[in-house]
């Protein structure tokens, strides 16, 4: 087993803890039908990705809660990872692994879109339940070749639909759009591309930046030149923040709307702050749950989960709340078919709950379970981000 490497000290004990337990497991986890033992969900993460990072404690914490509340009876879960370094390759020898292991009841997927979309067939010839955290359409599309593969997350045409009623409420005119050139970002686009087409907004210009790059200086100074009313971005958390500072370097006084895609932590980095100031992002609400009010339990629930992972990791992350979701997901199966996979299948593709994220309704037609109305507008103030209303 490997460690996420940018755990902090307060995330090791737990993890570490998990990890002695799993090494004494041989013999001792139950069957589908018995009553006890120690199940394990198995977690295939990129360790050096803060968003992977964030997937990794949220599944800690949330394991361990959900061990401390006795709701899987006399059953336990523990958490095994291993790193993909976001290759597909390695992804693939990590899921097999896992699926070959009778112990790994389910196995929660990261970021890496193209390592879930590689592993499909696997997944599916190995039957291991396996929920995905990345963000591409094709992770969970077309549904008849990923039977055993569930998402949780924003959907690329819910994500574009919001932004786009948003630009129409602003009356921009036109836009110039920034998009990751990877499985999510070129979907993002396509789906940005059929909502704007049923408005009179135009696109000026755009372009596509690899995942990986660190300087976009070029790209938005080209972008930026026509003069565009907004900047739309679609990309990861880190190039979203580098977007953003590109374009204040580049003059740009329009302004800057982000997908679901870049939602990182709660306070915006002290160098980027500025230039993020006033800017839009769609996201849940749970990246700014100080502003909302406990009106229903699923609101006074997800407020308590913010309050728990700041106080065990000092910070919070967006992506976070489906880290935990994944893991309520698999333990409400767990505890009706113990380590029966076929069954924890079944159950999840049925499952509909008011999760931590928004509410998830998973349907055998259907495997992206965040629904539309989870979406909302944030808007970057003072560095750190707030609900839009």
């Amino acid at each position: 087993m490997r460690l996420p490497v940018r755990l902090s000290h307060r995330v090791l004990a737990p993890v570490m803890a998990s990890t002695l337990l799993v090494a004494g497991l041989t013999g001792c986890t139950s069957g589908a039908g018995s009553g006890g033992g120690t199940l394990v969900i198995g977690a295939d993460l990129n360790n050096s990705s803060s968003v992977d990072t964030a997937y990794a404690r949220a599944l800690q914490l949330r394991i361990d809660q959900i061990n401390a509340s006795g709701r899987l009876g006399d059953r336990k879960l523990t958490l095994r990872t291993q790193d993909n370094r976001s290759d597909p390759t390695s992804s693939l020898r990590n899921i097999s692994t896992f699926a070959s292991d009778p112990n790994v009841v389910a196995i929660v997927a990261g970021s890496c879109d193209e390592c879930t979309v590689g592993a499909a067939k696997t997944i599916d010839d190995k039957q291991i339940p396996t929920i995905a955290l990345a963000r591409a359409d094709e992770v969970t599309t077309p549904v008849s070749a990923r039977r055993f593969v569930f998402k949780l997350g924003p959907n690329s045409s819910d994500s574009a639909a919001t932004l786009v009623a948003e630009l129409r409420r602003a009356a921009v005119a036109n836009v110039a759009v920034l998009y990751s050139d990877d499985l999510y970002g070129r979907g993002g686009d396509k789906a940005l591309a059929a909502e704007l087409q049923k408005t009179s907004i135009v696109v000026k210009s755009s372009a596509a930046v690899k995942p990986a790059a660190t300087d976009i200086s070029q790209e938005i100074g080209t972008l930026t030149a026509g003069k565009p009313a907004a900047l739309l971005v679609l990309a990861g958390p880190d190039q979203a923040s580098l977007a953003a500072t590109s374009a204040k370097a580049a003059g740009f006084t329009g302004k800057i709307y982000f997908d679901a895609a870049a939602a990182g932590e709660q306070f915006i980095a002290p160098a980027a702050a500025a230039a993020m100031d006033n800017a839009t992002m769609v996201f849940t609400q749970v990246l700014a749950i100080d502003d909302v009010l406990a009106t229903t339990p699923a609101k006074a629930a997800r407020k308590q989960w913010f309050r728990d992972y700041t106080s065990r990791y000092g910070d919070y992350s967006g992506v976070a709340s489906f880290g935990a979701d994944a893991a309520d997901l698999i333990a409400d199966a767990v505890a009706r078919a113990g380590s029966d996979r076929g069954r924890i299948r079944d159950i999840l593709e049925t499952s509909q709950i008011d999760g931590l994220s928004g509410p998830i309704r998973l349907t055998p037609d259907n495997h992206s379970g965040l629904m539309p109305q989870a979406l909302t507008l944030l808007v970057a103030r003072s560095g750190r981000w707030r609900l839009a209303s």
